[in-house]
């Protein structure tokens, strides 16, 4: 008997669902797949949306994964300094097949000093903070860095699910997924990269979220200063 492919999903207050539950829907059709979502109690967890998620098992009754996978947003701003979930994180990155993340969650790995030495990505507004972890920053929807996987921002979680799907069992069976899925994506505008967007529509999307981008950036660097130093290159 073919023993379970063990793919575990990090839940925490404030993540953007969308992060997590456009890899759970992929992942949950992956064959030999059983999915936990994570967290240090068995109780409902607020979203950034309307949208409460709850675990299905506890960092210390969690299996050890094959794949362990880090959703972000504003919630992800308080995991980079959360003692608890970054020691779960490196307990579970030892024996990992995987290691990986969507949107901000890269930034949780990198402070769990996950990331030193990788090439990784994250939501575009984030992206230079990945190097006070020691990677390097790398535009686009899914980045592969040996067994490393990081997603782009929330609807590349996606991508970056059948990216890691056609790892795990082989390009025929992601392929069906993304039919099974009928993810074909073509959206109304061209405003979903700040490459692409109008210029002003990037500007007063900047303003509106200034304020939120200061305060991961206090974050960022409160976690960096607490890694060791790393040895120069």
């Amino acid at each position: 008997m073919t023993a379970p492919l063990h793919i575990g999903l990090l839940v925490f207050p404030k993540l953007t669902q969308l992060d997590l539950t456009g890899p759970l829907q992929v992942f949950s059709r992956v064959p030999g797949a059983q999915v936990h979502l994570v967290w240090k109690r068995i109780e409902p967890v607020p979203s950034d949306a309307v949208l409460a998620l709850l675990p299905t098992t506890t960092f210390a009754a969690c299996p050890q994964l094959d794949v362990i996978c880090v959703p972000g947003g504003a919630g992800a701003d308080d995991m980079v300094n959360d003692v608890e979930t970054l020691d779960f994180l490196r307990h579970q990155a030892a024996g990992a097949r995987y290691i990986t993340s969507v949107c901000t969650g890269s930034l949780v790995l990198g402070a769990a000093g996950l990331l030193d030495g990788y090439r990784a990505t994250c939501h575009w507004s984030a992206l230079p903070l990945l190097a006070a972890f020691g990677a390097t920053p790398v535009a686009t929807r899914v980045c592969t860095d040996r067994n490393r996987v990081t997603g782009g921002g929330v609807t590349a979680g996606i991508d970056f699910a059948l990216t890691l799907a056609a790892e795990l069992a082989g390009r025929p069976a992601a392929e069906m997924i993304q039919l099974s899925l009928e993810y074909n994506p073509a959206p109304p505008f061209q405003s979903g990269s700040p490459d692409t967007a109008p210029p002003e529509i990037r500007e007063r999307l900047e303003t509106l979220i200034a304020p939120s981008r200061a305060r991961r950036r206090s974050a960022v660097e409160q976690a960096a200063a607490r890694l060791a130093p790393r040895a120069p290159a």
